[in-house]
């Protein structure tokens, strides 16, 4: 059995690089621990092999920022009353507007309205960036020859004044806890979520030690009675699983894994979205373990985006 501390890492290279189908693959792969099969050539059959399964939340985690020029009533007829979830729009001036979303999103639109000339538009850009992401979705109209389309760079997404930055730009951490707060931490809807699949990674194996490990329990100090007792539970807890597996699949033999399990959690949202999660789980009246993962990561939000975090740190240091 193997004692880890939770821990984090934010994973915004990607995004500066423009990496979006290595950013997508690389959540995905957490899912059943397979980074060791990523290539450079892997992310484009990795992806295809995900959307042809309809497996397509692997596809949320990534977003796609537009710039769009059309006619208003155009704009609220073929995107503003459709808005898919997980999309952004914001009006910046007279028939000018941000758009934001997932490419699961900007799919889900291209199949409900595949003959709207806003939609073939956007669908025309972002297939011609990233073909593997829409090339087995018909188009069935054509764009419109007063809308334009225009993907924004990573630099300049970042440009944008903060109001538009909040609300478009979004953040990918990668986190290791244990399986009770990650129960709690996709109760924040307007995310994305990818985890560690306890379904099929075999923790018997090699490639895991051969041995499950556990998250170190903030509520016990190291060598008291308590710990040593929840350090018996899971060395039992392991033992009848190891057993399990020689008889049993993955998904039945993880019937008797406890919350206390180390599980990997990719978690994608807006700036908006972590500035509400960094307001409930880092206060005083939440879980010590879910506060403790928060407190870790907070500072390095607050030090990438000083304007947008600066108030919850403070609020959370009185």
């Amino acid at each position: 059995m193997r004692v880890i501390s939770p821990g984090f890492e934010v994973l915004d290279d990607y995004f500066q690089k423009g990496k979006v189908l290595e950013q997508i693959e690389r959540c995905g792969r957490v899912c059943y621990k397979s980074e060791d099969k990523i290539s450079t050539e892997s992310a484009v059959p990795f992806i295809r092999g995900i959307i042809r399964r309809g497996h397509e939340s692997v596809i949320e985690m990534a977003n796609l920022v537009l710039e769009v020029s059309a006619p208003e009533e155009r704009f609220y007829q073929d995107f503003f009353i459709h808005i898919p979830r997980f999309c952004q729009a914001s009006r910046i001036s007279d028939g000018k507007f941000i758009v934001s979303g997932n490419p699961r999103s900007f799919r889900d639109l291209a199949r409900r309205l595949p003959t709207a000339s806003l939609i073939c538009a956007i669908k025309a850009k972002l297939k011609g960036a990233y073909p593997v992401l829409f090339e087995d979705i018909e188009t069935k109209g054509e764009a419109g020859q007063d809308i334009e389309v225009r993907l924004l760079s990573p630099q300049e997404v970042d440009s944008l004044e903060l109001p538009l930055l909040v609300k478009h730009r979004c953040l990918l951490a990668h986190i290791i806890v244990n399986r009770a707060v990650t129960h709690e931490l996709v109760r924040h809807r307007v995310a994305s979520y990818l985890q560690e699949s306890q379904r099929y990674c075999r923790y018997g194996e090699e490639k895991f030690g051969g041995a499950v490990t556990f998250i170190k329990p903030c509520f016990f100090d190291e060598g008291s009675r308590e710990y040593e007792m929840w350090e018996r539970a899971m060395e039992e807890t392991e033992a009848i699983y190891l057993e399990l597996l020689k008889t049993s699949s993955p998904q039945a033999a993880r019937t008797v894994l406890p919350n206390s399990c180390k599980t990997e959690i990719m978690v994608h949202a807006t700036l908006e979205e972590w500035k509400h999660i960094f307001r409930l789980r880092a206060s005083k009246a939440a879980d010590p373990s879910m506060r403790e993962i928060m407190l870790m990561m907070l500072p390095e939000f607050a030090r990438r985006f000083p304007p947008v975090f600066k108030e919850i740190i403070d609020s959370v240091e009185q």
